[in-house]
């Protein structure tokens, strides 16, 4: 399943040694290796989708999983109290390196507004 090139679908099939924060049948989340706060996990799905711009309705679902995932790993690593941003770079202009559609997960730092 996937790209075969794409770094985050072979992250998500397992053939790197990444210790995931949060797993199910559809999405993978992991530690960001570029922390841009305390708490950094990129959520993905492990179906290869190049960014949001890329998705088509019959995306929805998947899409909900992502957003499922998030939820999940934010619960999991306790931070449904204190708080967390999603981010969600679509495209180069917007930040996005890797082209596998991916969530941000930041917290524990105070995060401003409006953001860089």
């Amino acid at each position: 399943m996937g790209d075969p090139s794409c770094i985050f679908c072979k992250i998500a099939r397992g053939e790197f040694n990444t210790t995931f924060v949060y797993q199910d049948d559809e999405v993978v989340a992991f530690r960001d290796l570029h922390p841009q706060a305390p708490t950094h996990v990129l959520v993905i799905p492990r179906q290869h989708v190049d960014s949001l711009a890329a998705t088509t309705a019959e995306d929805d679902v998947l899409l909900g999983k992502v957003l499922a995932g998030v939820r999940a790993t934010a619960a999991q690593l306790g931070l449904v109290h204190s708080g967390y941003r999603t981010v969600l770079n679509t495209g180069a202009g917007a930040g996005q390196s890797v082209f596998h559609l991916h969530a941000h997960l930041l917290a524990g730092r105070t995060l401003a507004w409006p953001p860089g």
